[in-house]
């Protein structure tokens, strides 16, 4: 028995080498003429190298993680005898696990003089590295003796991308999730999807789409090609579910966020798919006592009284009995009672806070000074650099 394998890509656009010359050399037109008759140039464009023919694979080619590997294995009886019980089976092993990728486990029967078993096997490649296909065979001769033979295939699986993400924590429990995708192969690609898969905590929004005129487009254009080395930046807002951010000290520590999940084609249609593992990202730590603006407007004018709205949330495990007191700062005054009781305020809860403020100051200016004291344990937490709010002059009223 004769074994044969080979791997099963998609062909590839011819390129031809042009050459030409200007009408006064010696050859004249002729160069020009003979590419125009070439059947493989690209008529009206014959002196770029991409041809219209296409060929087939010379070599095993590069194969990338994430791509499906798909091979045609061929057993053919080279003699003139009939063989039986013939039994092909085809492993591939890595680095970490041994898996079958034989389409049937049965073995044939029997195999006339100049016939064949084909059989063709197909693997989602999942791991980085090399990768031993093994292939074996077994059969009984006429004569009744067993034999056996293995033939070994080694291969090399590459990164086809480089993913990095990064993370930036919003005031409000939302996190903006970067994500930066470089095609580090020799071919463009085209980006089918990138999109996240957010864990249980959060719900997402993807921010890499225009609205223009009701309809949404992609900010990378309507061609969504990486060439190689090229690098794309994904942004995605992730905001923490209603059951999860009424919790004060849920998300706190280390969280998941959730996953890639990326599919491109390359060259003539070849699908790959990636997923990234469970992204994870250190929570802020807000310490026992959380102090977050609710509301506060934009701008205000210059000595009269606004209005914003905090929230404070006890992050710690034990009930709080908390003192407000308000400070003034050379431009910002507050506008009421200052060292009044908040009453107590139990583990994971929340209370509200409408504070009026007033400035004396023009220009953008930071509010500070708010100090809550809990009178439990005589510890004072400072808040300082809360917002910022625009003072300008009031508008003078013309008689």
């Amino acid at each position: 028995l004769i074994f044969a394998v080979m791997r099963l890509t998609k062909p590839t656009l011819f390129t031809n080498i042009p050459v030409t010359c200007e009408e006064r050399d010696l050859p004249g037109n002729l160069f020009n003429q003979l590419m125009k008759d070439d059947p493989s140039t690209v008529k009206g464009a014959e002196t770029l190298m991409l041809g219209e023919m296409l060929t087939l694979p010379q070599n095993f080619g590069n194969i990338f993680l994430g791509e499906t590997f798909s091979s045609y294995i061929s057993v053919h009886n080279d003699s003139s005898q009939v063989v039986k019980d013939i039994l092909v089976k085809a492993d591939l092993q890595t680095s970490s696990q041994r898996l079958n990728l034989s389409a049937s486990s049965a073995a044939v029967a029997e195999l006339k003089p100049d016939c064949c078993i084909d059989d063709v096997i197909h693997h989602e490649v999942k791991e980085i590295g090399t990768h031993i296909l093994v292939c074996a065979v077994s059969y009984t001769t006429q004569t009744g003796e067993k034999m056996y033979f293995r033939k070994f295939f080694k291969f090399q699986v590459l990164k086809p991308l480089d993913v990095k993400t990064k993370f930036y924590n919003a005031e409000t429990d939302e996190v903006f999730l970067e994500a930066q995708i470089q095609n580090i192969t020799t071919s463009p690609m085209f980006m089918e999807k990138v999109s996240l898969e957010p864990s249980m905590m959060y719900n997402v929004a993807e921010l890499n789409t225009v609205d223009t005129a009701g309809v949404s487009e992609s900010t990378f254009g309507a061609r969504t090609y990486l060439q190689p080395m090229d690098t794309r930046q994904y942004l995605y807002c992730l905001k923490p579910k209603q059951e999860f951010a009424e919790k004060a000290g849920v998300i706190k520590g280390v969280t998941v966020i959730g996953k890639l999940d990326i599919v491109w084609k390359t060259n003539l249609g070849e699908r790959g798919r990636l997923q990234t593992s469970q992204l994870q990202r250190m929570a802020p730590g807000y310490g026992d006592v959380r102090l977050s603006l609710e509301t506060i407007p934009d701008t205000v004018n210059l000595e009269e009284p606004f209005d914003i709205t905090c929230k404070v949330t006890n992050c710690s495990e034990r009930t709080m009995d908390l003192v407000l007191e308000m400070c003034n700062t050379n431009s910002i005054h507050w506008c009421g009672v200052s060292g009044r009781q908040l009453g107590k305020l139990h583990p994971s809860s929340s209370l509200h806070l409408a504070l009026t403020l007033l400035s004396s100051v023009q220009g953008l200016q930071s509010v500070s000074g708010l100090r809550l004291t809990d009178t439990f344990l005589k510890r004072t937490y400072e808040y300082d650099d809360i917002a910022q709010v625009c003072v300008v002059s009031s508008e003078v009223k013309q008689s």
